[in-house]
């Protein structure tokens, strides 16, 4: 990150435990306001905990995570406003949607949350949701769900956005839009911070790439940095995290 560049995301020395297993183990990392910073990793690396500790749905065993220069713990209510989260997809699908939801009502309900937030119908729009606007959630196609996930992350005009695999399970012209959005919340001054598996996905989007792997960062840097051996990003990663092929 540069020295003029501030920082939107500091996180230092972050340990989570679950019983005898070390998610996170002393990650250290910070994203710079108003660009894209993705998290790579295996899978079990500890990415998604760290997110969900960073967005203050969990809280860390040890360390410390400042977020728009709050502390994310301890000032989490007055990040909400200021913060947008899209979880990781499962098979249950986004949290806080209920199966018979339609979008429309979902987008409306959450708006409502936010003293300016965007206009429903235009964030549908926007995210080639309308034609489903009115189908319940439980009908709606994984691509749809996953699209409605990042539309209820985005709906309160956040200062910052966690996306967690953000495009994982949609088609080729579905992801392809996803990356133009975050360039255009990147231009619009919003700073991403996303997981992915995806290499063209971080050489594409990201200002900074973190990789980790058993809870630690093993390599930090912009994708140019990392690769600057002639390497490709792939073989860095396999390279850093061992290669498990």
């Amino acid at each position: 990150m540069l020295d003029h560049v501030p920082a939107a995301l500091v996180v230092q020395d972050l340990v989570m435990r679950y019983g005898a297993t070390v998610a996170v183990d002393g990650i250290s990392f910070s994203a710079a306001a108003a660009e894209v910073t993705a998290v790579l990793g295996p899978n079990g690396a500890g990415k998604t905990t760290t997110l969900e500790i960073c967005a203050g749905l969990r809280r860390a065993d040890a360390g410390t995570v400042h977020v728009l220069g709050l502390d994310a713990s301890r000032d989490a209510t007055a990040l909400r406003a200021r913060v947008g989260v899209m979880p990781q997809a499962t098979g249950s699908g986004a949290a806080g949607v209920y199966p018979s939801a339609r979008p429309r009502d979902v987008l409306r309900l959450f708006a409502a949350l936010y003293a300016d937030p965007h206009d429903p119908a235009a964030l549908l729009d926007r995210l080639d949701l309308t034609a489903a606007a009115g189908t319940p959630w439980r009908r709606l196609s994984g691509g749809e769900q996953q699209r409605l996930s990042l539309a209820l992350a985005l709906i309160g005009r956040p200062e910052l956005v966690f996306l967690d695999e953000p495009t994982a399970g949609l088609d080729l012209h579905a992801r392809r839009s996803t990356w133009t959005l975050i360039e255009e919340l990147r231009a619009a001054g919003v700073t991403v911070v996303l997981t992915t598996h995806a290499m063209d996905e971080a050489e594409r989007l990201a200002d900074r790439i973190v990789i980790v792997d058993a809870g630690r960062v093993v390599a930090a840097g912009s994708a140019a940095e990392l690769t600057g051996g002639g390497r490709s990003l792939e073989d860095v990663f396999l390279a850093v995290t061992g290669d498990r092929r």
